[in-house]
This record gives C-alpha cells, sequence and structure tokens, in this order.
C-alpha cells in the first residue's frame, strides 16, 4: 500500500507540473547545457524551434549549420565552402533506432521517458517528452524522430541537457532557415568538405617532379610561388609567405609521394633554410657547394654546410622520410592476390614546435636522393589547425636556432655523406641568448649501409654531450618495418618468406618518417656552450660504407 501510495504522489506531482507546461506551442527555444563526469561547463548550445523547422546551433566553432524537417522526417546539414554551398539530407529512418526503456525522469518540470542508442560503441541514453507539439534533439544523430530530446548521457558521464526553454516567437536570423539548398551531395563528399573547412590548408609542391638526369630550366632570380629544381633534379625548392598563427595553432606536414619510376627505397626530407645569415643553403644551391662552411673531420675529409657558426645556419628540418619500395609505377608489376597496394605514401606530422621559423616569407625544399629519369612525384601541404581556446590563450614567445645537419641534400652535387663519426664526434659550439631559457634539442637521426653489415642494419647507439657532460643516449631502431608492407609492391621477396621492406633498420622503415627525440637541457644556460654526437661508425667493405643523417635544432622559451 506504501508503495502505491509513493506512486501515485510521483504521478500527481508530474501531472501537476505538465499542466504548468505549455503543450499548444508551436514556437521555442532551447538552451542546452553540459556536464563531464558531474562537472558543469560554462558552454551552451542553441536549439530553434518554429512548428516543423529545427535549428540546431551545435556548440563550439563549428563551420556547419544544422536543420531538421519534422514533417519531412528529414535531417539537413549544410557547409558553406567557399562561396560553395554543400547540403546532405538524411531521413530519420537512417538514423540508429533508438530502444525503449522502463522509467522516466522530470526535466524541467517535463515527465521524460526513457530510451537509448548504440553508436559508434557508445551508450546514449535519452530522456524525451512526445506529448509536445515542438520536437526536436541536440545533437542531429541522436533519435531525431523521437519527439523532443531534453536530456541525454553518453557512456554514464558525459550529458547533455536542456537548461531552460522559452515559448516564444523565433525570429527568422534564428531560424536562418536556408533560402537555397546548393548542391545536395552524398554523405561521404558532404563530411569531406566538413573537416576540411575546419582547418586552412597551404598548398606549396603539387605533383611536382623529384629526379636526376633531366635538363631542367629554373626561373631567374629568387621569385615566390614557382618551384626551382636543383642538384640534379633531387631538391625542390619554393619561395613561399606563410602565414601569422595564433596562440594554441597547430602546424602540420603532409607529403603525398608516389614513384614515377624509382622503385628503390630512398631518403627524403622536407627542410626549410634559414637566410638571416651572411651564408645561406641556399647560396650552395645557387652557385655551387663551395659556397658553405666546411667542417673538417680526423678522418680527414670536409663535410659542406652540416654545423651551425657565426655566419651560417644549415638547413631546418622539419621532417625525415623514407619512400617506399616503387608504391604507385609498380602496382601492377607486382600483382599478388588479397595485396592491394598503396598507390601513393602520405607522410604527416606535427610541427608545431617548429613555428617560430615558419613565418612570413621562406623557401621550403623537399629533397629525395634517386638516380632515375622518372623518380618521384610529391606534393607538400601545410595545414593549420585552430585552438581549441585559441583567443583566450597567450603566445609563447620561442626562440629556435638549427644546430646542425648532415642529411646530404646535395648528394648529386657532391656534398658529404655523414661518415665523420669514424674516428671523430660531430661537434659544434652554439652562443645561447641571454633572454632563453627551457631548451630542448629536437633530435633526428637514421642510419644508412644498405649491405648486411652496414649501419642500416646494425644498431647503434647515439650519444649526445653537452659541455663534455652525455645528457642523452639511446639506441634507434625500427622493428615494425613489416608494417607498412601494402606499401612496397617492388620491394624484394627472400626464401624465407620474409621481404626487403620487413626488415629492422637503423630508426626508419621504407615508407615512413622518422620521430624526432625531445631531448630536455635544462641545465643550458645563456652562453657559448659545445654540443657533441657520437656514433660508432661501422667500418666499409669494398666499396660500401656506413653513414648517419643527424640534424639538431634547439628550442627555448624567450623572456
Amino acid at each position: 500500500m506504501r508503495v502505491l501510495l509513493i506512486g501515485f504522489t510521483l504521478l500527481i506531482s508530474n501531472l501537476l507540473s505538465f499542466a504548468q507546461i505549455n503543450t499548444k506551442a508551436t514556437e521555442a527555444v532551447i538552451t542546452f547545457g553540459f556536464r563531464n563526469n558531474g562537472k558543469e561547463s560554462r558552454a551552451e548550445q542553441k536549439m530553434f524551434i518554429k512548428g516543423d523547422m529545427v535549428h540546431l546551433v551545435p556548440q563550439g566553432n563549428q563551420t556547419e549549420q544544422q536543420y531538421l524537417q519534422i514533417a519531412q522526417e528529414a535531417s539537413y546539414q549544410i557547409q558553406n565552402s567557399n562561396g560553395n554551398i554543400y547540403t546532405f539530407k538524411k531521413n530519420f529512418s537512417e538514423y540508429v533506432k533508438a530502444e525503449l526503456l522502463p522509467g522516466m525522469d522530470t526535466i524541467l518540470g517535463i515527465p521524460c521517458k526513457k530510451a537509448k542508442v548504440f553508436i559508434r560503441s557508445n551508450t546514449i541514453e535519452i530522456w524525451y517528452t512526445d506529448l509536445l507539439k515542438i520536437k526536436g534533439t541536440p545533437n542531429i544523430s541522436i533519435a531525431p524522430g523521437l519527439g523532443l530530446v531534453l536530456k541525454t548521457i553518453r557512456n554514464g558521464n558525459s550529458e547533455t541537457i536542456a537548461k531552460k526553454i522559452e515559448y516564444r516567437t523565433v525570429t527568422p536570423e534564428e531560424l536562418a532557415w536556408p533560402k537555397t539548398w546548393g548542391t545536395v551531395v552524398d554523405e561521404p563528399t558532404y563530411q569531406r568538405q566538413v573537416i576540411e573547412s575546419r582547418y586552412t590548408t597551404l598548398s606549396i609542391f603539387n605533383n611536382e617532379q623529384i629526379s636526376f638526369g633531366n635538363k631542367t630550366e629554373n626561373p631567374k632570380g629568387e621569385q615566390a610561388n614557382v618551384t626551382y629544381h636543383f642538384s640534379g633534379g633531387t631538391i625542390i625548392l619554393k619561395k613561399v609567405k606563410l602565414p601569422a598563427t595564433k596562440a594554441g595553432q597547430q602546424l602540420f606536414i603532409e607529403l603525398v609521394q608516389r614513384s614515377n619510376g624509382d622503385a628503390y627505397d630512398r631518403t627524403g626530407s622536407v627542410f626549410m633554410i634559414p637566410t638571416d645569415k651572411s651564408v645561406t643553403y641556399l647560396n650552395a644551391l645557387q652557385n655551387g657547394i663551395e659556397a658553405l662552411p666546411v667542417y673538417s673531420a680526423r678522418n680527414g675529409k670536409k663535410y659542406q654546410g652540416v654545423t651551425a657558426t657565426d655566419g651560417y645556419l644549415p638547413p631546418l628540418e622539419l621532417m625525415r622520410f623514407f619512400t617506399s619500395f616503387g608504391a604507385g609505377h609498380f602496382n601492377a608489376q607486382a600483382k599478388i592476390k588479397g595485396y592491394n597496394w598503396a598507390d601513393s605514401v602520405v607522410y604527416k606530422q606535427d610541427i608545431t614546435a617548429l613555428l617560430p621559423r615558419l613565418r612570413g616569407e621562406v623557401w621550403i625544399g623537399v629533397f629525395i636522393g634517386n638516380y632515375d629519369k622518372g623518380g618521384h612525384k610529391a606534393s607538400l601541404y601545410f595545414k593549420y589547425y585552430p585552438g581549441y581556446d585559441g583567443e583566450g590563450q597567450k603566445e609563447e614567445k620561442k626562440w629556435l636556432m638549427p644546430v646542425f645537419n648532415t642529411t646530404n641534400l646535395m648528394e648529386m652535387s657532391g656534398q658529404e655523406y655523414g661518415t665523420m663519426f669514424d674516428q671523430d664526434s660531430l661537434t659544434v659550439t652554439v652562443d645561447i641568448p641571454q633572454d632563453v631559457k627551457n631548451l630542448t634539442l629536437r633530435y633526428l637521426t637514421t642510419g644508412h649501409g644498405g649491405w648486411g653489415g652496414g649501419d642500416e642494419f646494425v644498431p647503434k647507439q647515439n650519444e649526445i654531450f653537452v659541455d663534455g657532460k652525455r645528457v642523452y643516449h639511446f639506441i634507434p631502431w625500427r622493428t615494425d618495418c613489416a608494417t607498412y608492407r601494402f606499401l612496397n609492391p617492388a620491394s624484394g621477396n627472400f626464401g624465407n618468406g620474409l621481404s626487403s621492406s620487413d626488415l629492422s633498420r637503423s630508426n626508419w622503415c621504407p615508407g615512413t618518417i622518422t620521430l624526432p627525440v625531445e631531448i630536455p637541457l635544462p641545465d643550458l644556460k645563456p652562453g657559448k656552450h659545445t654540443i657533441k654526437v657520437a656514433i660508432p661508425l661501422g667500418k666499409p667493405e669494398g666499396g660500401s660504407f656506413s653513414a648517419w643523417n643527424v640534424s639538431g635544432t634547439l628550442i627555448g622559451d624567450k623572456e
């Protein structure tokens, strides 16, 4: 009897609350709030309802508009991309159907039923009412035809709940109903438009050939936005103007590469040429390798332009990559059942840490060492992603200096390979400004020597010393190369079932990038310091020799 009485009391209470709600209203503005793990968020979301027309205004910096047409039982998502309007229409019946559950809750005095849906491995609980004339949902993909959704909880901890309902006239500006739907497209096309509209893409190179032995006439002077070819065609270079950046913004580079005739895995590098010293790497590209300062090693060899001096800075390496064995050009020549070769290789990396040097007018280049007239085709993009709270953040002041780079980008012009480690260490002196602190060394390293005893296939310890003290050591070694088999159609296959591209290597795999190591140097104070890199270089065998491509960039906070 007591249980029945309590239930009857709750029912009466709900009915009395419901009696105060406007059940005849056809227009309303609903404000939703958010809670994550019980913590209230300051963000809000609006939903404008006018009869059968609903305008959803998602939270955050969204570039699309979302609508529900209740009478048509359809949703509309609309995207304006550079003046071109794209629309994706989806019927309510195509969304995941909600499962009705027992239980009720009262939200803003409105008795709500319960349901749930499973979307992409997420369990979403829903509280809704179907007793009002107004209908809608705060999330276009969550039960758009169920009724008026006033609360959702995703995976038990992320809650969206109605905070306020205003029964009033919705203005045309609030409803923002489109005068035209523009071009109606399918979902894959539309989703790509949405994603690409959220960030800015700057195209640096578009399907440029990087090869060897083809005669190319370069444009005269130092023109902007035109492609120059250097060192036999193995380097492409362009002067571009990069945008200013805001606090919280991230910069990614994306290189798309495919074989245009070269079947081998080749060393590649994306780099920027510093031009704020009296001598630059650009001088060498234009006038010959003799323009660069020389680093003399104990082995008697002279290495051009590998370390910073008072009047020179080496190329700033943005990304180290390795081409695959022939992706694209050789796919049709290596048909194997179940092997779906990639048409091209996409290398993408976050280089936000290098932004201090990537503003305004700069020279950007791509190098792929090869000996083939067909060579490779490459496209390079800079992608700028806005920060989530960029407007409220204070941009940090950074100092950045490329210190050494032994990758012989001008290999085809006679620049020496990084073999100075056989009897010596690579040593460079740097001068840290007075207003710089919290330094880090961004270190990239890969071993080369492509025979069984070469350093490409032999693990070697790398040691970093600062002022004679060892600050870091590790063995750069990749054992995951077999993961990228489908990028390597022209890779040789051995009698034991392995492919050449499967073999472990000194910090690189065919068709991948090499990740930098961030070495903290908190004790490095302003003034002059000596940085040394030591690697036990393997001995030559016949005409084969080992070499190491290492690059280092100092990054610090500027007061």
